[in-house]
């Protein structure tokens, strides 16, 4: 790489706090503190953008997992995986992270978390049950939990400790592509450890909003230094527009990403479960029913 190139990385791979994204687009995080909220919030968030995301900690959770008397109800078809987990930090992570699902999902849709039924599509992907207008997302590493929703296509959510250390050189041919690792192989180790934990979770984002996970290579398509616009792996845009890409620090010590596309329909603001039903297809419907 000749200098002007060098330079021209160094500057391009600053701070991660400096680097502009689709802020725009994807709502702040907002940090929940139990289930009081501020869920107020998050339907605000759905109001202006479509999306939002919160995070969590699971000893947040932890007076409700173990006193409230309506737990099983609010954890519903998980309530036996939860009785059935026999290491109590386990259980109590489980149900924490269960919880903060549901009561993130209810704010979204405007109704009570114990009215939702959660589930689960081959991998562990959460999604409530027979109500798809919402896309639901939720990643969790040590003590946090973060969970995001959109009603204008997938969402996916990865979180990480912002200090962990990534090492490039065993990491760069199965996380970066061409031109991410000309951006950052003249990096100081310390800038180079927190860009590659920056494209890690960006990718794990994005491919948990395609159903993905690991499946997709990491090294087939990448993000900008300077930008969290998709890219192909020269270094050439890969989309146009209809996804947008964040990364936030959050309690100081965690990097969240969240990957949100817009599938470009025409989506009703009104996303509660009981007025989300179209007047004219339910009429349609009353009108093949009274057919003899």
């Amino acid at each position: 790489m000749n200098p002007s190139t060098r330079a021209e990385a160094d500057t391009t791979m600053a701070d991660i706090s400096s680097i502009p994204d689709d802020a725009d687009r994807i709502s702040e995080p907002i940090h929940v503190s139990g289930p009081d909220g501020p869920w107020d919030l998050v339907r605000e968030g759905m109001r202006l953008r479509g999306n939002a995301v919160v995070y969590t900690t699971w000893g947040e959770w932890l007076t409700t997992a173990v006193t409230d008397p309506a737990l099983r109800p609010l954890l519903g078809r998980d309530w036996t995986r939860y009785r059935r987990t026999a290491d109590p930090v386990i259980r109590f992570r489980f149900v924490a992270s269960r919880l903060a699902t549901k009561f993130t999902a209810a704010a979204a849709l405007d109704t009570e978390a114990a009215e939702l039924d959660l589930a689960y599509k081959i991998g562990g992907r959460p999604y409530l049950r027979g109500l798809d207008q919402i896309d639901v997302s939720l990643t969790h590493t040590d003590d946090l939990i973060a969970v995001g929703v959109s009603r204008n296509g997938r969402i996916g959510v990865d979180a990480e400790p912002s200090g962990r250390k990534m090492q490039f050189d065993l990491m760069q041919d199965h996380v970066c592509t061409p031109a991410e690792r000309a951006e950052l192989q003249w990096l100081p180790d310390a800038e180079r450890s927190a860009g590659l934990l920056r494209l890690w979770t960006l990718k794990e984002a994005y491919t948990k909003a395609l159903g993905q996970g690991l499946r997709l290579g990491f090294a087939e398509f990448g993000f900008g230094a300077g930008s969290a616009g998709l890219l192909a792996p020269d270094g050439t845009p890969a989309a146009r527009g209809e996804w947008a890409f964040t990364t936030q620090q959050v309690l100081d010590r965690y990097l969240i990403s969240v990957a949100c596309h817009d599938a470009g329909l025409d989506t009703s603001r009104d996303t509660a479960p009981h007025t989300m039903l179209d007047e004219g297809f339910m009429g349609a419907v009353a009108d093949l029913l009274a057919d003899p």
